[in-house]
C-alpha cells in the first residue's frame, strides 16, 4: 500500500491489534525514568507552576508511547534541529480530522530527545468548555490559545507546538491531505517580540490515519466543537498506518513583533514554503518505507 492509494480498508477493530499494542507493554520504569529528566520545576506534590501534574503526564505518555511505537510506528527525522533546552516553537502542518499530529509529535519529543522535552501546544478553545477535556488538556501542559499564554510559556523557556493553520488544517478532505491551507500570521510576531527559533516540520500520514471524507459544521456546533469528521467507516477513530515527522533546520527572525503586515506575512510565507519542502521530503522517504517493509 503506498500513501496515494484510496481508502476502502474497515474501521481498525482494537481487538485485532497485536498484544504488544498495549499500553502495558510500555515500560512504566522507562516513562517514569524519561520523566525524572523532563526539566519542569515540579514541586513535592508533582506539579509545575503552571499546573503540569506529572502523575497525569505519566499516565498519558505511557498511551502515547504505545501508539507512537507499535500502533503507528512514528519514525522522526531531524531530532537534532530541536533546541535541547531553551525558549523554542515548533511550527507545522495538520491534517486528520483530530490533532494526532500533535499528539505524535509530544511524543516524539519525550521520547526521542536527550534530555526529554515537554512540547506544549496552543489548544483550541472549544476544548476549554468541555469539562474532562479542559482539566486533562491543562495537566498535560496543553493550555487554551491565549496570545499571552503562548508569550508567558516561551519566555520561561518552554517549547510551543504550533499549527498555523488551526482547526481549517485538521477539516482538509482526504485528497486535500498533503495541502497547506491559508497559515495565520500570529506565530511570527509572538517569535519576533520572544526572539524565539521557529522549527518547522512535516508531519505525515495524519490524512491516511483519519481519512476525513466530510465535515458536520452544524452538528460539530451543536457539540461545541468547529465539525464532526466524518470517515468512510462513520467514526473518526485512526488506522494503524506508518506515520513520521520531519523537523527541519531552525528558522530565527530579525525583528521585535512590531513590523507592518506585509513583512510579517513575508515571514509566514517562508516559514509555510519550509514546511511544504518538509512534506514533499517525508512523502517520498515514506514512499520508499511503504515499499520496503512488507
Amino acid at each position: 500500500m503506498t500513501d496515494e492509494h484510496p481508502v476502502t480498508s474497515p474501521a481498525p477493530d482494537p481487538a485485532d491489534r497485536p498484544a504488544q499494542a498495549a499500553v502495558g507493554d510500555v515500560s512504566r520504569n522507562e516513562i517514569e525514568a524519561r520523566l525524572d529528566r523532563l526539566e519542569l520545576p515540579f514541586n513535592a506534590y508533582g506539579v509545575d507552576p503552571y499546573g503540569i501534574s506529572r502523575k497525569h503526564l505519566g499516565f498519558a505518555l505511557r498511551a502515547l508511547a504505545a501508539a507512537y511505537r507499535h500502533y503507528f510506528d512514528v519514525r522522526a527525522y531531524g531530532l537534532e534541529h530541536i533546541p535541547a533546552r531553551g525558549r523554542a516553537m515548533l511550527v507545522g502542518n495538520h491534517s486528520g480530522g483530530v490533532a494526532l499530529d500533535a499528539a505524535m509529535v509530544i511524543a516524539a519529543c519525550f521520547l526521542e530527545l536527550e534530555p526529554p522535552r515537554l512540547a506544549q501546544g496552543m489548544a483550541e478553545k472549544f476544548i476549554a468548555r468541555v469539562p474532562w477535556a479542559s482539566t486533562w488538556t491543562s495537566r498535560l501542559g496543553q493550555f487554551t490559545g491565549l496570545p499571552e499564554q503562548a508569550e508567558r510559556l516561551l519566555l520561561d523557556e518552554r517549547m510551543l507546538l504550533v499549527f498555523p493553520e488551526g482547526s481549517r488544517g485538521t477539516a482538509k478532505l482526504y485528497p486535500d491531505r498533503w495541502s497547506l491551507v491559508a497559515f495565520g500570521h500570529g506565530f511570527v510576531r509572538l517569535a519576533l517580540k520572544t526572539r524565539t527559533p521557529i522549527v518547522p516540520f512535516g508531519f505525515i500520514g495524519g490524512g491516511d490515519a483519519i481519512p476525513t471524507v466530510a465535515n458536520l459544521y452544524r452538528l460539530g456546533k451543536l457539540l461545541g466543537a468547529p465539525y464532526l469528521p466524518i470517515t468512510p467507516y462513520l467514526l473518526p477513530l485512526p488506522r494503524p498506518v506508518p506515520l513520521e515527522v520531519h523537523f527541519g533546520e531552525p528558522v530565527l527572525l530579525e525583528g521585535d513583533g512590531r513590523e507592518d503586515d506585509a513583512t510579517v506575512a513575508a515571514h509566514v510565507a517562508t516559514v509555510k514554503a519550509r514546511i511544504a519542502a518538509l512534506v514533499e521530503q517525508g512523502r517520498e522517504s515514506r514512499r520508499h518505507r511503504l515499499r520496503e517493509e512488507p
